[in-house]
């Protein structure tokens, strides 16, 4: 068993504090893969929120005296005096990311996202920004440093923006295809100066490079290939204006070997070449 964990206070200690909007209080991981069983036994709940992630495997929920087991990629929002009792076993290979808050604003801001009320328990898709926020959570809380507070409600809101997001989004679409996209785009981000092939991308993810393509439109509004150049036309910018790079070295950097053909497309995004740009620049 793996933990990392983070408290405001003493360990478990369920702190009610309404003198400030929003505070976050606790945050931690769970990755339970040995012969252990966390159990989490709160029959009167407690006086804060708590909002927790199910990453992989699975989580057993108990509802009055009903077992319920509930798959990765769903959260599951608990608010002051809820019920909370379910365990973790390790055959599942659970992992499980989850963060205490309170707060006067706490209701306000959770209605502002339209977190469901009548099911605590609700689909979110197993989106990597979901783990990345949480661990900046707990990073945070563990270091403290200037304005750590307010690096903790930005990170809490986000998620209950991408909740929201999502929610909206997949009435529409199919949950699974809304992960994919957003699998492609991390993986677009970190790579675009590499070379890439769509129908290969597709291939090794075992999906059909023409509904990829259909899929990431619908929800991006532009091809992968436009949001691939998109990134480098914007990272090339960048470059332009923030180093002493010449048009080749700023080619190379953003994933092209032949400056000639970059200029051509970064004048087709911009309407200016490359050289034209930097030239403006240092006047």
């Amino acid at each position: 068993m793996y933990t990392n964990l983070a408290y405001l206070g003493e360990a478990h200690e369920d702190i009610v504090d309404t003198s400030k909007p929003i505070l976050v209080t606790a945050a931690g991981y769970y990755r339970v893969h040995t012969s252990y069983v966390i159990d989490t036994d709160r029959p009167n709940g407690r006086g804060d929120y708590q909002l927790l992630y199910i990453s992989a495997g699975t989580l057993h929920l108990y509802v009055n005296g009903k077992e319920r087991i509930i798959p990765k990629g769903n959260m599951l929002l608990f608010r002051p005096g809820e019920t909370q009792i379910y365990n973790l076993y390790a055959s599942d290979k659970p992992e499980t990311y989850w963060v205490h808050f309170t707060g006067s604003d706490v209701d306000i801001l959770l209605d502002y996202y339209e977190m469901p009320k009548d099911e605590n328990v609700f689909f979110t898709g197993t989106s990597p920004d979901y783990q990345w926020l949480f661990r900046q959570m707990i990073q945070e809380l563990q270091l403290r440093r200037v304005n750590y507070e307010d690096l903790l409600n930005m990170n809490l809101r986000h998620i209950f923006l991408m909740i929201n997001r999502f929610l909206k989004e997949g009435t529409e679409l199919d949950s699974d295809a809304l992960n994919e996209v957003e699998r492609a785009t991390h993986y677009f981000n970190e790579n675009y100066n590499q070379s890439i092939c769509i129908k290969d991308y597709a291939n090794k993810r075992h999906m059909s490079d023409c509904w990829f393509n259909r899929i990431f439109k619908q929800v991006i509004k532009v091809t992968p290939m436009q949001y691939i150049l998109s990134l480098r036309i914007t990272n090339a910018i960048n470059l332009l204006e923030n180093t002493n790079y010449n048009i080749i070295q700023v080619a190379n950097a953003v994933g092209y070997d032949d400056a000639y053909y970059f200029s051509r497309l970064f004048r087709k995004h911009t309407g200016i070449s490359p050289t034209e740009y930097k030239k403006r620049l240092e006047k």
